[in-house]
């Protein structure tokens, strides 16, 4: 969890320093080691390997762990006096901890008549953003429970040509400055300066159908795809007039109108679904509904190759490892692991519950955080190659169950007209974690395109 490297006040050892530490570390060295050598049935496709599964450790190795204090009490004892000693702390060991004690409870948050929950972030450490299928931009207070409607963009087209498709996307720029979102028509996007959530910027004109993904490039540059197989980059300034009234108060910013930079069709796509981007390797990532992964060259804003996946069912997420080495896209039955510079299928992670459809995807360092369609989230270990496991039950797999949520049709007028023959559990198409990791937002609603309702959770 925490490290802290002990110089010793007097003597030529730290007080951590003593012989039966290292006698624990060789028994779990041996230990670790005969787990390894057991004969699996099924041979690894992908292992991970550590530093401390060499043979035998350095002698430098063993000063440093002799020398070293683990205990998360002395860092922050050395953070409190501002000592020099080098010190490092994991900061997802909070949400592993959390998730393999089963500590995490979920509070129920009721949406009322609202439909289908299709994306979320965090706003600040008491404030979550969120998009729905009924085009409504919600804030939601942790502290006081409050919602709040925040008013959709318009453009300028004709009433008849108005596309209200739902809020399939809103991402946050580096500095958290800019939200950009979905607008009233599903073809365009909103721009909202941050925290104020003052509407600044419509980008329109670009898209003839469903925009179904953003991502910022940077704090200016973001890029749209959407339905129709486009992909278009845009340059937000963050200038804006503004109107004062007769006091010389600031009235509303005035929305400024924003073509395109670029539009660029996705070759060999349908349907663009996600997009991320690559920041190590200066590479945009997409995938399409045709089971096609697409990289482009953000310099040039170019398509440089496309790769079809193994498994091409039900492409609708993907997510990127925190140091941009992995990419994970979700299929009907799998999770799929991509080597971020070949492509190459790397892990193909088969879902617990067969054909559940893997709805949203989310990394918090060696764990991947997987929503799927029958309202369940699961957690898989990609360095143990294995679902994260209780610690209070280790023959068990950390799994969250969410609650119902709202549906309408009801089970029993469902039942009735042959569209359900068993429970009905919401799809998660949602998830995000705060700033510490101990607290996640999940939200989605029902999985068939004809039922209206909604979940919202928060796991605490």
């Amino acid at each position: 969890m925490a490290q802290t490297r002990r110089v010793p006040v007097f003597g030529s050892r730290p007080p951590c320093a003593y012989q039966s530490r290292l006698d624990e570390r060789s028994l779990q060295l041996r230990m670790a080691r005969m787990e390894r050598s057991r004969k699996s049935d099924k041979p690894e496709d992908f292992v991970c390997y550590e530093d401390s599964d060499e043979e035998e450790e350095s002698t430098m190795s063993l000063c440093t762990m002799l020398n070293s204090s683990y205990n998360f009490v002395d860092y922050i004892r050395n953070r409190e006096y501002g000592m020099r000693e080098y010190r490092s702390v994991n900061q997802n060991h909070g949400t592993r901890h959390i998730l393999t004690h089963d500590l995490f409870k979920e509070r129920s948050i009721p949406l009322k008549t609202m439909n289908k929950v299709f994306c979320s972030q965090w706003l600040s450490s008491k404030q979550i953003v969120f998009g729905t299928k009924c085009n409504k931009l919600m804030v939601y207070n942790v502290k006081s429970h409050e919602l709040d409607q925040i008013p959709s963009i318009k453009g300028r087209v004709d009433e008849a040509a108005d596309q209200q498709s739902g809020i399939h996307s809103l991402k946050i720029n580096p500095s958290r400055t800019l939200l950009a979102t979905g607008a009233y028509n599903s073809n365009e996007i909103a721009v909202y300066r941050l925290p104020t959530l003052d509407p600044i910027v419509l980008a329109e004109g670009a898209h003839k159908d469903w925009i179904f993904d953003i991502e910022w490039l940077d704090d200016e540059f973001f890029v749209s795809g959407s339905r129709d197989t486009k992909l278009a980059l845009w340059q937000v300034q963050d200038k804006y007039q503004e109107k004062y009234d007769a006091d010389g108060d600031l009235i509303q910013p005035i929305t400024q109108f924003l073509n395109p930079a670029v539009i660029r069709s996705c070759k060999t796509a349908q349907k663009v679904r996600a997009i991320t981007f690559n920041k190590n390797l200066r590479e945009m990532v997409t995938l399409s509904l045709n089971g096609y992964v697409h990289v482009w060259d953000v310099e040039r804003f170019r398509q440089k190759f496309s790769r079809r996946l193994s498994s091409c069912q039900d492409n609708v997420c993907m997510a990127m490892k925190n140091d941009s080495s992995l990419y994970a896209v979700g299929c009907r039955s799998y999770t799929l692991l991509l080597d971020s510079r070949t492509l190459h299928t790397i892990k193909k992670i088969p879902a617990r519950y067969s054909g559940c459809g893997i709805r949203s995807l989310s990394f918090q360092d060696n764990v991947i955080t997987i929503g799927t369609g029958v309202g369940v989230i699961m957690f898989y270990d990609i360095r143990a190659g294995k679902y994260l496991e209780s610690s209070i039950n280790s023959s068990r797999a950390v799994v969250l169950k969410t609650s119902r949520g709202y549906v309408y049709p009801d089970e029993d007028f469902m039942v009735d007209q042959g569209f359900q023959q068993v429970k009905y559990t919401p799809a998660i198409y949602t998830h995000c974690y705060d700033y510490s990791g101990t607290r996640l937002f999940s939200a989605g609603g029902p999985l068939p395109a004809n039922l209206c309702g909604n979940y919202a959770g928060l796991w605490q």
